[in-house]
């Protein structure tokens, strides 16, 4: 700052430096800038100023498109569909654009307006959309597909008797929102649960707590440790359990972390679930963030490691093999490993099954569904002959 040939600003050196600190630690621990300060804190937080949509670039085209609209949000009740391809935002192309562009065009004060120009699926005409910004609540917890009324459906197709419900993150609300996924799933007549935690990268700590204590009534659910191995906090069941007796498997995969591995961690040992799937990424690492800037950014930093109630380690370190311990693998018997293609397959058929298409049915293909995904019909398989011994 007093040498250097250009004069420079002093926040400018801080963040680079802290930058370049944090780059020789570990994949989690950042310096965060205040534009994704700010995201951050709205996806723990589960709500932003905005419209509504999910968005992709085509990857042919490389427009920018409309994966879904999110129910009763303005943008759906403005009549913005699936597939839609989004020209200009406030009058400006969005040729060239990356997602990233459009969320700072798209997200801001809840009351403001912005006009979307859109192209319809199937026609050539654009039409312009002037849509009122609002609050825009992320759900974390869904189901199979939507209702007529925008609503999840819990319940698998073809099996009334087993409840269907995926955590997508874990974040602010996520436990309440199970507990009424979980609560509408058995009124309607559900006596078995899968729990998909696949692809969910974790999120809030105490989430998870809360959701392995739906299932456990008593006992460790998870412990951290910080530097030199010393163990720092405890956390256990409070006791409720309100679905302490209901079946239970737990979908995980190779991209299941951080918070989804602590509670697939925690129902295994408890033996209160079936593991089904494909060993997880084995992220047991607890970051915290330490505002800096007066709030405007962040030092987000790795300082404990989740423990699982057995004491065993979920943290899969640098130079860790594939026999060490880390992570959570299935129950034996029950990993179901799916090929590069399988894997694209299933994750093209669970996005196109999670389209909203206003005033649609909900999708009848349950055959198609446990066709590409043999981890569910297994999960499937197993609960039915559960309930076929407790009948």
């Amino acid at each position: 700052h007093a040498h250097y040939l250009e004069p420079v600003d002093r926040s400018v050196l801080l963040r680079a430096a802290l930058r370049g600190m944090t780059s020789r630690l570990d994949p989690y621990s950042e310096f965060v800038a205040p534009h994704e300060y700010t995201q951050l804190q709205e996806s723990l937080e589960q709500h932003f100023g905005g419209v509504g949509i999910q968005l992709s670039l085509d990857p042919e085209t490389k427009q920018l498109t409309v994966v879904s609209p999110l129910v009763g949000t303005p943008a759906y009740r403005a009549g913005v569909l699936a597939g839609d391809k989004i020209v200009e935002i406030d009058g400006k192309s969005t040729r060239d654009f990356v997602i990233e562009d459009a969320a700072k065009l798209l997200r801001g004060t809840p009351g403001t307006g912005v006009d979307l120009t859109v192209v319809h699926v199937g026609q050539e005409e654009p039409v312009t959309l002037h849509i009122e910004r609002a609050v825009i609540e992320i759900e974390s917890v869904l189901g199979d597909t939507r209702l007529p009324d925008g609503s999840w459906n819990y319940i698998l197709p073809a099996h009334p008797e087993i409840a269907y419900i995926r955590i997508v993150q874990f974040s602010e609300h996520t436990t309440d929102e199970l507990r009424s996924a979980l609560a509408a799933a058995t009124q309607a007549g559900a006596k078995a649960a899968i729990l998909d935690l696949r692809n969910d990268p974790g999120g809030l700590l105490d989430q998870a707590v809360s959701v392995s204590g739906l299932f456990i009534k008593d006992g460790v659910i998870v412990s951290t440790r910080g530097r030199g191995g010393v163990q720092n906090d405890v956390y256990r069941a409070d006791g409720s359990a309100p679905y302490a007796d209901l079946p239970l498997v737990v979908l995980v995969n190779q991209f299941s972390a951080s918070a989804s591995e602590v509670v697939a961690a925690a129902l295994q040992d408890h033996e209160r679930a079936t593991i089904i799937g494909q060993r997880t990424y084995g992220k047991g690492s607890v970051q915290q963030v330490f505002p800096l800037e007066g709030g405007q950014s962040g030092l987000k930093l790795t300082t404990y490691s989740y423990w699982r109630p057995s004491g065993k380690n979920i943290h899969r370190l640098k130079e860790a093999g594939d026999d060490q311990e880390w992570g959570v693998s299935p129950n034996d018997g029950f990993e179901v490993k799916l090929d590069d293609e399988q894997l694209k397959s299933w994750f093209k058929f669970r996005r196109d099954r999670d389209i909203v298409h206003p005033g649609d049915a909900p999708p009848d293909t349950a055959a198609e569904l446990f066709e590409v995904d043999p981890q569910l019909r297994r999960a499937v398989e197993h609960l039915e002959s559960v309930l076929k011994l407790s009948a």
